[in-house]
């Protein structure tokens, strides 16, 4: 018989394996843009008219730093709206044209991100520690 407490474990629990999976999966494509960058080739798409450079920026700010972020549970939900527009960036804009094998990853992407926005960091993150949020975590 599982007790309350058992499911608050098990949910403390997957909100970490999310937040490190989808955090250090995404970080495999933000890693090769900012060595790139560091090599000087700003080469990038202009999605929503920023210019390539600094949209590659924000590309990598999102994946590689707030993917960080989330990973170590630090400033989550602010990380996480940007992780979000970028994703919603990525598949409905960049990506409107293409057929949906090309939407499919930054699709799952969003859903984790808007997933771990609405849950909170959980309980085994640094947000937690540092600022005490409890009425950011689950509490069943």
């Amino acid at each position: 018989m599982s007790t309350r407490s058992d499911t608050n474990v098990s949910s403390q629990l997957s909100i970490l394996i999310l937040r490190i999976g989808a955090g250090g999966l995404l970080l495999t494509h933000g890693i090769p843009k900012l060595l790139r960058v560091l090599d000087g080739n700003f080469g990038f798409a202009d999605p929503i008219g920023l210019g390539p450079e600094l949209s590659l920026i924000l590309v990598i700010f999102a994946e590689v730093f707030c993917a960080a972020f989330v990973i170590i549970g630090l400033w989550t939900r602010p990380a996480l709206i940007a992780l979000i527009i970028n994703m919603v960036v990525i598949t409905f804009i960049a990506h409107a044209d293409d057929p949906f094998s090309s939407k499919e990853l930054p699709l799952f992407f969003l859903v984790a991100w808007i997933t771990l926005f609405l849950s909170g960091p959980g309980k085994y993150s640094l947000d937690q520690r540092l600022f005490n949020k409890e009425k950011d975590t689950i509490s069943q």
